[in-house]
């Protein structure tokens, strides 16, 4: 099933421009936000519910990872956003909740019933349960680390998941280094062998 590109109602970008997206987009991007809450990026962001302060799952280049080489779900993503609309409706007619025109329904719904639809889609009995469980890790992983972009490049950039932990700048020789030790005290000694770069020989 593919969805079609649809015109969310009342929505405007910073500027004032108004805001065009596929409701494959839409339905991701509400699904990263469900797995991490952010705050709405523009005025009627349908996609985002807005029950936290910035950045979440739909600031990070959520999208842009599944779309990468290495990982190579783009061609994937309409029937998953299919999957989560087919569910949420699913549980609208459950609950006996409407759903408002012109929106995918997972989008339409508010944040705790889309909580709601995602812990149904974790549950052990559905045989398609670790679909969710990978797509939800990967929102994490888009988050943490950025792995579908270098770091220094993500860093330079500002990337909001990284900025948000406060991951360490690079030093002028494009390497990281840590004043400190993580546990607070050196825990060995390098091996004698160890080269200059750090590596053991």
């Amino acid at each position: 099933m593919t969805l079609p590109s649809v015109t969310l109602p009342t929505t405007a970008s910073a500027t004032g421009d108004s805001v065009t997206v596929s409701a494959t987009t839409s339905t991701l991007e509400a699904f990263a936000d469900t797995v991490v809450p952010g705050a709405k990026r523009y005025s009627g962001d349908a996609a985002v519910a807005g029950v936290a302060g910035p950045p979440g799952g739909a600031d990070i280049g959520f999208l842009d990872l599944l779309r990468h080489p290495l990982v190579a779900l783009g061609p994937l993503l309409p029937e998953m956003a299919a999957g989560l609309n087919v569910a949420a409706t699913a549980y609208a007619v459950a609950h006996l909740i409407p759903l408002p025109w012109g929106l995918p329904p997972f989008v339409g719904l508010a944040f705790p019933h889309r909580t709601a639809v995602l812990t149904d889609l974790f549950q052990r009995d559905r045989p398609d349960r670790l679909i969710w469980i990978l797509l939800a890790l990967l929102v994490s992983a888009a988050f943490d680390s950025a792995p579908h972009r270098h770091t220094v490049e993500a860093l330079s950039n500002g990337h909001p998941g990284l900025k948000f932990l406060g991951f360490p700048a690079v030093g002028p020789d494009g390497r990281w280094r840590c004043a400190e030790f993580s546990y607070g005290r050196q825990l060995a000694n390098p091996h004698p062998a160890t080269t200059a770069k750090g590596s053991p020989s």
